[in-house]
């Protein structure tokens, strides 16, 4: 009688159970911790916000100019999702663009029109002839290991020249192995198969490409038709100039 008794307690506790186990199942129910927020999103000045499930970078900015400012900040073009941290300045509606330049706002007069390329800080800058910067915006160089080709793919340093321009339909003839047709638009060559080209969702704070710089899809088109030169009769055939710092070289923010 004892042993009957036993048995019928124990089932009408497991059938008690049951729909609590099978909630927790179905709703993902989850006691953990958030993840810490990042130490680059931790400076003075900023302060850190964690999305929540449904927002966007259109929602939570909805000024155009805010919201490009805040994306150039987080150097990323791609959609966010809850759960992430991203940072926003404290006074965003005082500010422009250049005020949050990771690279100097102003360089030694170059004489010439030059773009530096820091993938450190993981940002282009276009400097005028007289060392001022005009624009700035988020990039993304090659990565230490391509495992598609099974080696190293840095972007390489050193100083280069634009060769060759693209328009808004430029694509890869290499990449994704091995038929080539990644889209590449306003590319523009500097050093072999290396390019700054737009990057449509594909810019992020890190280096994941194949050795092209990547960019933005406007500021790509605004350093091909409005800043960058290729060779001409009227520059000596000498296209705009380029610098690649060396990974880990930078004394930017």
């Amino acid at each position: 009688m004892k042993l009957q008794s036993a048995i019928t307690m124990f089932l009408i506790i497991f059938f008690m159970m049951m729909p609590v186990v099978s909630y927790a199942r179905h709703h993902h129910v989850s006691h953990a911790r958030p993840e810490p927020l990042p130490e680059w999103c931790q400076e003075q000045g900023y302060s850190c916000l964690r999305v929540k499930s449904g927002q966007s970078w259109k929602s939570l900015f909805p000024d155009q100019v805010e919201r490009d400012i805040v994306m150039r900040i987080n150097r990323t073009n791609r959609a966010i999702y809850g759960g992430i941290v991203i940072e926003v300045p404290d006074h965003l509606a005082m500010s422009n663009e250049l005020d949050f330049s990771p690279l100097p706002r102003n360089i030694d007069a170059q004489s010439e029109k030059v773009i530096i390329v820091d993938l450190t800080v993981h940002a282009w800058g276009a400097y005028g002839a007289d060392g001022s910067l005009v624009r700035w915006g988020p990039a993304t160089g090659g990565s230490d290991w391509c495992r598609d080709i099974h080696r190293a793919c840095r972007t390489k340093p050193g100083t280069f020249r634009v060769y060759s321009l693209g328009s808004s339909s430029c694509v890869s003839r290499k990449f994704p192995v091995p038929r080539g047709g990644a889209p590449m638009p306003y590319c523009m060559f500097f050093d072999g198969g290396q390019a700054l080209h737009g990057s449509p969702g594909e810019v992020v704070r890190g280096n994941i490409s194949h050795g092209c710089v990547r960019i933005y899809v406007n500021d790509a088109e605004w350093l091909r038709y409005d800043f960058v030169e290729g060779p001409n009769s009227s520059n000596n055939y000498h296209g705009t100039k380029v610098v690649v710092k060396p990974y880990g070289d930078s004394d930017s923010r």
